[in-house]
């Protein structure tokens, strides 16, 4: 498993998650455009942890454009039901 690319981005959700409470809490301007960018940069961080689990250290860091479209997508492997 590859935990240090997992850890770093679950740790940028988790930062992007906060900020986003924050901002809903204490910005009266904050509107759904700056809710879907927050939501977008949410997503992208938990699916790209979940999508390189399995993936080397060396292709994580690597990673092609290919590579991050493909591992930022919402993973189809776990069932939401």
């Amino acid at each position: 498993m590859n935990k240090e690319h997992i850890l770093m981005h679950i740790a940028e959700a988790q930062e992007e998650l906060s900020r986003t409470i924050q901002d809903l809490k204490e910005d009266e301007e904050y509107d759904c455009g700056n809710f879907l960018v927050a939501m977008m940069h949410l997503y992208h961080h938990i699916n790209t942890a979940w999508n390189i689990r399995d993936i080397s250290q060396e292709r994580a860091n690597e990673c092609s454009e290919e590579d991050f479209n493909k591992w930022r997508q919402m993973p189809n492997d776990i069932p939401l039901d």
